[in-house]
């Protein structure tokens, strides 16, 4: 039950780690970004740069401060040469990072023992048809041993407050009792000669994936395995009559539904989150409550009682606080802030104090330093992300250290640690050091890299709507930029519509990559975007398409104003998702533009609620049901603009459309649509079909193709 894999105890970490300290000192002590004061040539970014960049995990910190560990995706074109893998990196000196695991799967939902001995990780290795749990002794070296042994394997492990057992989701099958059902279950599914799918309840899918009839479920094993080397893992909530209940479920994700669950303090149950009425999504809004479950067994008390959603767990290290984030989930509302909540523990009172009640911004993470007197925590601003604090009562609100650009995109404490993931649009991400000064910089997985090619951090300007709105924009200039030349404009236009324009290194549509074939990118957060207070996200309700495609128009305008580099005869607009359903609308609507690039883009409001996996949502930013008579579902669909072409106001623009035959967030119909309403209209158009990618692109040769026909579509009506 072991793995052959090369390991190193922390020892002889520490040891190699003293004798690196000094070479590695004045590399790791930097405290600011990746900085252009290397006097050698750089290069315009490739495809090639963006790909193979490092991509570096979150790391987690031990409990005890001294060491924290993520994982790096070693990147290649052809999956099968992908590795990914575990590091370490003591937060007590500036040793390098040292690599912790060797294998090609890679490992995930990394978690410390209390006594910052051991780590747990999920992983598929020997055979695993599915990821399962593995126990390593990091202190004391040798091979990761597998706890569990799963059908459908087991994810998020957490270790109980004594480093005993660990808490971990898996799934059964409807009816099914113990291991030997599931594995039953299982093998009658594969061996159906039928290949039909049923359901009764919506949605039947999400993102790429059909459901199946799985059912999320809470387990617990010893942390050891016996002298045979086995372990029982055991189901602590099948046997409740909320597991029974028809609506009973969790968040919808990659791997199936999960359950934000964390141990109480005493370790004798555990705190955790559900849905009751996943039944009704496509009614009401599906809500998230807090329940409490004795791990010796017995029923699930609910301890919440209101129409809130719950998660993001975490206990003071007293024991006397439950944290979480909380979503009101106001009737009517499209979007509602995430605000830091607080229970007293034992709860004795179902409703929160809301800690972060006067922050207008939505909490992104947050996390409890040792010594428990203040809550740190990131959100979302006008394209960055810093970091600040709070003390446990709600009062005294603070900026804490930052670096002045970027993002920081994780955050895990331990001890008097804290560590998180910062990066920008022109810093790939790296592991820093928020010690309550300056940020230290402790990994360098892809400086030197960064620092060889020719960009610029994105400048930032502000434009203030006929109706008062303040609109925050970013602007990318491409590799050897000359302000005295003239240069095209692409504006590029986030997805979401609830989400910002970050100042990050982009994967998918990388900001210096578009502008590389000598055009400026523009970014600009139209209306519903998240970053600028409740109420700005707010306001896309009603007007989805038309009031947030006016901002992106005047964004536009604003830029050509400002920036007199910019040939205001040579513009193009383009995004995915509801960037794709806001390019659609302009090439619908506006003929001011040259090209037009269409991925993941909505054509008719109606199809996309009965065909999309979030229908209700959608109903509720139209103010009615589809059947309702209401104007907006006509009105702001881009395919009943059609007649704008005869009257030269829309519907001329050649347009790129690209699609993934396997996303069913905005399914390929819109596409056919969409490009079916061009042949019909003459207008010059171009479809795309991936039918191995879901809503985005992720493979890498299906990215550079992408790329590739982004860049050949613009420079054909650009240039």
């Amino acid at each position: 039950m072991t793995s052959p894999r090369l390991r190193r105890s922390l020892g002889s970490l520490l040891i190699a780690a003293a004798c690196a300290s000094l070479a590695h000192a004045a590399d790791t002590n930097t405290t600011t970004p990746v900085a252009a004061t290397q006097m050698q040539a750089r290069h315009a970014i490739t495809h090639e740069d963006v790909w193979l960049m490092k991509r570096v995990g979150a790391p987690v910190a031990s409990p005890d401060g001294k060491w924290a560990v993520f994982s790096v995706v070693d990147s290649a074109y052809d999956s099968k040469e992908q590795w990914s893998d575990l590091w370490i990196k003591s937060l007590l000196d500036d040793s390098p990072a040292r690599r912790l695991s060797y294998s090609k799967s890679g490992e995930s939902a990394v978690a410390w023992s209390p006594d910052s001995r051991q780590l747990v990780f999920v992983a598929k290795r020997d055979g695993d048809e599915a990821g399962q749990i593995y126990r390593l002794d990091v202190a004391a070296g040798g091979e990761a041993q597998r706890l569990t042994s799963l059908t459908m394997g087991a994810r998020m492990p957490k270790w109980s407050p004594d480093g005993k057992q660990l808490l971990f989701i898996s799934d059964i099958y409807p009816g099914n009792k113990t291991e030997a059902d599931v594995k039953q279950s299982a093998k009658e599914r594969k061996d159906r000669k039928h290949s039909a799918r049923s359901y009764e309840t919506t949605a039947p899918r999400y993102f790429d994936k059909w459901l199946t009839d799985k059912q999320v479920r809470l387990f617990v094993v010893d942390a050891q395995a016996d002298a045979k080397g086995e372990n029982t893992a055991r189901d602590i909530l099948s046997g409740t009559q909320l597991a029974t209940l028809p609506g009973f479920g969790g968040g919808q994700g990659d791997e199936g539904q999960s359950l934000d669950a964390v141990w109480t303090p005493d370790g004798k149950a555990v705190v955790f989150n559900a849905a009751t009425n996943r039944d009704a999504a496509q009614r009401e809004a599906v809500v998230s409550q807090l329940y409490l479950l004795p791990v010796a067994g017995g029923e699930a008390q609910r301890l919440t009682q209101d129409k809130h959603s719950y998660g993001s767990l975490k206990f003071a290290a007293d024991g006397k606080t439950l944290f979480a984030l909380s979503d009101a989930q106001t009737p009517g509302k499209v979007y509602d802030v995430k605000r830091l909540a607080s229970f007293a523990w034992p709860m004795s009172n179902p409703a929160p104090t809301i800690l972060t009640a006067k922050l207008d911004r939505s909490i992104s993470r947050f996390v409890l330093p040792e010594g428990g007197k203040r809550i740190l925590f990131s959100y979302e601003h006008a394209g960055l992300e810093k970091l600040y604090s709070i003390d446990t009562k709600g009062g005294d609100l603070r900026e804490e250290p930052s670096l002045p650009t970027g993002t920081i995109n994780s955050l895990s404490s331990g001890g008097k640690a804290l560590v998180g993931v910062w990066e920008s649009a022109i810093n790939p991400p790296e592991i820093y050091a928020f010690n309550g000064k300056q940020p230290k910089r402790l990994t360098a997985f892809n400086t030197e890299k960064a620092s060889k090619i020719d960009w610029q951090a994105p400048e930032h300007f502000w434009f203030t709507t006929a109706d008062g709105r303040q609109i925050h924009n970013m602007l990318v200039k491409p590799a050897n930029f000359d302000p005295n030349k003239k240069y095209p404009l692409f504006t590029v236009i986030h997805g979401g519509a609830a989400s910002m324009w970050r100042d990050q290194f982009v994967l998918r549509w990388n900001y210096h990559l578009l502008a590389k074939p000598g055009y400026v990118v523009l970014l600009t957060d139209y209306k519903g975007s998240t970053g600028y207070g409740e109420e700005f996200s707010r306001s896309i309700q009603f007007d989805p398409l038309k009031g947030p495609g006016d901002e992106v128009n005047q964004g536009v305008d604003e830029a050509i104003k400002k920036y007199p580099f910019i040939d205001s005869t040579k513009l193009a607009a383009g995004g995915a998702s509801y960037g794709g359903h806001l390019a659609n609308w302009l090439q619908a609507t506006t003929t001011r533009y040259k090209a037009i690039v269409s991925h993941a883009g909505e054509m008719d409001l109606i199809m996309q609620w009965g065909t999309s996996d979030g229908g209700f949502g959608r109903e509720t930013n139209a103010g009615g049901p589809v059947w309702s008579n209401l104007p907006v579902w006509r009105d702001q669909s881009p395919i009943m603009q059609a007649g704008n072409h005869e009257k030269g106001t829309g519907f001329t623009t050649p347009i790129l459309i690209t699609v993934g035959e396997l996303d069913y967030r905005v399914p390929a119909n819109n596409a056919l649509m969409n490009f079916a309403v061009q042949q019909r209209l003459n207008v010059p158009a171009k479809l795309l079909v991936f039918p191995d990618e879901n809503h985005w692109i992720l493979k890498g040769e299906n990215s550079r193709f992408f790329y590739s026909e982004v860049e050949g579509w613009l420079a054909k009506y650009l240039n």
